[in-house]
């Protein structure tokens, strides 16, 4: 077992992630250690709940099954599990516990964030992708038509309890999706001012058959490295006024490749890696990297055999981005590695995306 911890100086707020690898079951007993007798609703993926569902001995009526996939991240969805709540007569001292990815834990921590103006929160991520990126920091939210996230919260959880068992329930292209993530941390590791050097590149590479086979105690400590460096953002910067943006390195084009496909063709793992090899290749021309550097990114993904997404209509794309929220007046916002392991802010209008990509 493994403890964080997560101190948020402007909330003054504070909280456990327990990484762990033993038996499903007994997560039951230690939710009910962080519950108490107070009363709960447990939001449940619904692949989640088919496989693992009876660990929670909860009665029906306080389990909530989501259906699998971003579509399902929307208003309707939000307003069932109000409803839920409230026929529960759920108070401000009870919980909401989301179990299952990161669609799971977005919406189930927004409806926490906002039933009642706020309730307790326990994450159980069963992703890669939630475990080493959506169960911490805080971010909630729901999806429109108009974009991904576009209403939401920061709204931090009381506990994230994170058991690797629930990894190697995923199939291969999920597994991968959360591998997305964990790459972009790489590339951003000294730029989040982490006290600890973990080389994450160095670590990726000399580890890919063992991450890949899901070594249980190389995927813990992989999980371990990429939650401290977002730790490290985080308790800096809770709400994303200035270092937090970091974290959206690959993600301005990742995000209009989800809109432009709606959400359906690519999973969000392979867009940000997508997004990556954008804004390397920006970077490249714009002079920023040396061609070296860009090489050993190119390396490092080919390692792990991420699914090849087509090059997009840049027009499309940059439509696309404008509509993001993190969109700017001045320009449109890109995080563009700098040096390795480092990345820095910056903003460009449409003729100097075009200048390079058009």
């Amino acid at each position: 077992m493994q403890t964080l911890n997560v101190k948020i100086n402007s909330s003054e707020k504070s909280y456990p992630i327990i990484i762990k690898n033993n038996d499903i079951p007994e997560l039951y007993s230690e939710i009910l250690d962080i519950t108490g007798k107070n009363n709960c609703l447990a939001v449940i993926s619904q692949k989640v709940f088919q496989l693992f569902g009876n660990f929670l001995n909860l009665p029906k009526e306080r389990i909530f099954i989501l259906k699998d996939g971003e579509k399902e991240k929307n208003f309707k969805t939000y307003q069932k599990i109000l409803d839920r709540a409230l026929k529960l007569k759920l108070t401000r001292n009870d919980f909401i516990i989301a179990v299952g990815g990161g669609v799971c834990g977005d919406i189930a921590g927004f409806a926490a964030a906002t039933y009642m103006r706020g309730i307790h929160l326990i994450q159980v991520p069963t992703t890669l992708l939630a475990c080493v990126d959506s169960s911490v920091g805080g971010k909630t939210g729901i999806d429109t038509d108009y974009g991904k996230n576009l209403v939401g919260s920061f709204y931090q959880p009381d506990a994230v309890l994170i058991n690797t068992n629930f990894l190697n329930s995923l199939d291969d292209r999920q597994f991968k999706t959360g591998l997305g993530e964990v790459i972009k941390y790489a590339f951003i590791e000294k730029s989040c001012k982490c006290e600890e050097d973990f080389n994450l590149i160095n670590y990726l590479t000399l580890n890919a058959d063992q991450i890949l086979n899901r070594d249980a105690k190389t995927l813990e400590e992989l999980i371990k490295i990429c939650i401290s460096l977002k730790i490290s953002v985080v308790e800096k910067d809770e709400k994303e006024g200035n270092l937090r943006k970091i974290l959206n390195f690959g993600h301005t084009y990742a995000h209009a490749i989800e809109q432009i496909t709606r959400y359906k063709k690519y999973t969000h793992g392979e867009a940000v890696v997508k997004g990556i090899e954008f804004v390397f290749n920006m970077a490249y021309k714009m002079g920023l990297i040396l061609e070296s550097y860009k090489f050993v990114a190119e390396d490092l993904i080919k390692k792990y055999n991420f699914k090849q997404i087509p090059d997009f209509n840049i027009n499309k794309v940059i439509s696309a981005m404008k509509l993001d929220k993190k969109a700017h007046p001045d320009g449109i916002v890109f995080i563009l590695p700098s040096d390795c392991a480092a990345v820095k802010e910056y903003k460009m209008v449409d003729n100097e995306i075009l200048k390079y990509f058009g």
